[in-house]
């Protein structure tokens, strides 16, 4: 499964985080650094594995780590329609 941004969620950089808002929901998410870093990924890459593979290598943490951390980041954004999952065949 892939990850894309969705919605109609607003964001904005304050230093290293990301300030989101959404409309509809009236709904704010203040991300800091590494998840301002995997909001950022998200526009290049939406498989999970790759921007792990990505924040392994920019920040100091086990793959394993990291894994759970994204998964769990990544379905917090589920959670408040920030983004959807499709089939990596319709990314």
């Amino acid at each position: 499964m892939i990850y894309r941004k969705t919605g109609d969620w607003l964001a904005a950089r304050a230093g290293d985080e990301v300030m989101m808002m959404s409309a509809a929901s009236g709904l704010y998410i203040g991300l800091n650094r590494v998840g301002a870093r995997i909001w950022d990924l998200l526009d290049e890459q939406g498989d999970a594995a790759a921007i792990c593979a990505r924040l392994v290598e920019e920040f100091a943490v086990s793959e394993a780590d990291c894994r759970a951390e994204v998964e769990t980041f990544l379905g917090d954004l589920l959670k408040h329609k920030a983004v959807e999952q499709v089939a990596a065949d319709q990314a």
